[in-house]
């Protein structure tokens, strides 16, 4: 059972990128975690804060949206057709296509000042928490 495939050159990063990942694994389902964006998320006492890496991916191409806490990011990256008179393509690697990330939040968040930038192929949201209110309890006198 030959395990390593067999593969050019040009191919010997996917040879080691593959190297670690799971026998069961299709190339199918490798492909579609590669259009996955890499995200963090990072709970602060007041507010969330995530990054997502959006490469090759213009700004008017990035949806998100906040529904019952579920926080939803969909973007694009568009194939540029480019006609090469001089050369041919030996290697692509980039991905193009839409792709959809989603996160539950919870109900705690205050939709209305989310804050959103993107520059460099990444984008920031700073989602603000609802104030938790701290009970009050008081005793009350009995006559």
């Amino acid at each position: 059972m030959n395990l390593i495939p067999r593969s050019s050159v040009f191919d010997i990063d996917s040879l080691f990128d593959n190297f670690w990942a799971p026998l069961s694994r299709s190339s199918a389902s490798m492909n579609a975690d590669a259009f996955s964006p890499r995200v963090d998320i990072t709970e602060k006492m007041d507010h969330y804060e995530l990054t997502a890496e959006l490469p090759g991916v213009d700004k008017k191409d990035i949806d998100v949206t906040l529904d019952n806490g579920m926080l939803t990011i969909s973007a694009e990256s568009r194939f540029e057709n480019k006609e090469e008179k001089d050369g041919r393509v030996i290697r692509q690697e980039r991905r193009y296509g839409k792709y959809t990330r989603s996160f539950n939040l919870g109900t705690d968040v205050k939709e209305k000042d989310i804050k959103a930038e993107f520059n460099n192929g990444v984008l920031k949201l700073n989602v603000p928490k609802v104030e938790q209110k701290t009970p009050v309890s008081h005793r009350i006198e009995i006559h």
